[in-house]
């Protein structure tokens, strides 16, 4: 059980493409998206930048 005090955790999504992970940590510096820019928070003309899928197909990845 995380304390009171830790962070709340950020999802992380996954192309349903080619596995590439969107780490909302890391963010991506190929479209220059910032660190800690949530997936949702994304531009609406971001695509994958391993395989150019659209957002569509990213996945929230279970990290349980």
């Amino acid at each position: 059980m995380p304390s009171a005090s830790a962070p709340p955790r950020t999802r992380r999504y996954e192309c349903g493409v080619c596995w590439a992970v969107y780490d909302p940590a890391a963010g991506d510096a190929l479209w220059q998206v910032e660190p800690g820019t949530p997936f949702e928070a994304l531009p609406e003309h971001w695509s994958c930048p391993n395989c150019a899928a659209e957002r569509r197909t990213f996945l929230v990845l279970d990290d349980d």
